[in-house]
């Protein structure tokens, strides 16, 4: 039931802004090469390359929320992805653990990207970026229990994000 209301008050909300001519703001999301990523699968247990659909849908997905909560209307954001590392690793030598991802100091998540920011009467703006956050394991909040297999990545690109794109408020 709250499914299906959050659906059509999205579909309202998305109506009403194309009636009047308001253009949201828009997150393209692209892998380059994703077979090659060093570490973006959640089911490999040894040290194969590539990145697997459950780890770019949910990465394509964030980002594109975190652009309708933070970019303006008529911003158009291209993001893409070059590498990615996620937090932890498999210790496939511990055979009563084997398909478990061990968050260590040493393992933070790593994302290898550029983006370019569009938006109508100003130049692009382009830039290429390792976003990476080495206090994952430190930060508060950040290690409470979680079903998100992906909470440190989602947490660290909510941090570079707004950073990056955040309206910044005027004086």
């Amino acid at each position: 039931m709250r499914t299906a209301l959050a659906c059509a008050a999205v579909m309202v909300l998305a109506s009403n802004s194309m009636a009047h001519g308001i253009s949201t703001a828009r997150v393209e999301v692209r892998f380059d090469h994703p077979e090659k990523f060093r570490d973006a699968s959640l089911n490999s247990q040894g040290y194969e390359r590539g990145a697997d659909a459950e780890v770019i849908k949910a990465l394509t997905q964030h980002l594109q929320t975190l652009g309708q909560r933070y970019l303006q209307p008529g911003q158009q954001l291209r993001i893409d992805i070059r590498d990615v590392d996620l937090a932890g690793r498999f210790e496939p030598w511990n055979s009563y653990a084997y398909d478990v991802r061990f968050m260590r100091e040493i393992t933070w998540p790593t994302i290898d990207l550029s983006y370019t920011l569009s938006q109508p009467g100003r130049p692009d703006q382009q830039a290429e970026e390792r976003v990476s956050d080495k206090m994952y394991l430190s930060r508060p909040g950040r290690q409470v229990s979680s079903s998100d297999r992906l909470y440190a990545e989602k947490a660290m690109l909510n941090d570079w994000f707004r950073q990056r794109f955040a309206a910044k408020p005027t004086s």
